[in-house]
């Protein structure tokens, strides 16, 4: 054991903020996806949301709208550090696959194989922020 470490055990994952410009549009998409609102924090100019299976994310209402929803963290040449993207796992991504096509929302990667254990594909909410969403493989499929 390394005696620096955190003495304190990380043992879940609680939720991501998301930046975003609009709130009635961010919202409206989110819930699509399947959150449904469960909090606010006006002070914070925030909410909570969440699925029914109890993923979450904070919507942040502060974010400046940017022409062509550019991502600074992804689409600028410099690649600043930060956060790119959450990653969720889904239970049948080809059914996803198949509603985000219907609905109009561009899928900009995959879906495809990330190494032996899941296959993702990515999209972007109206702001440019990449969501990730996974389905999860039995450990020897490639």
């Amino acid at each position: 054991m390394n005696p620096h470490a955190n003495p304190a055990r990380i043992c879940a994952y609680d939720h991501i903020g998301i930046r975003v410009s609009d709130k009635p549009r961010a919202i409206a998409f989110y819930q699509a996806l399947g959150f449904v609102e469960s909090a606010t924090f006006p002070l914070y100019e925030a909410n909570e949301m969440l699925t029914a299976d109890g993923v979450r994310i904070n919507l942040i209402f502060n974010g400046a709208r940017q022409a062509n929803a550019h991502n600074v963290l992804l689409d600028a040449p410099l690649k600043l550090p930060g956060m790119t993207h959450p990653a969720f796992v889904v239970d049948d991504l080809h059914a996803l696959e198949s509603w985000l096509n219907e609905q109009g929302i561009v899928i900009t990667e995959g879906p495809h194989h990330i190494g032996p254990r899941r296959i993702a594909l990515f999209i972007r909410d109206p702001d440019g922020n990449v969501l990730e969403f996974n389905q999860l493989m039995n450990g020897d499929e490639q």
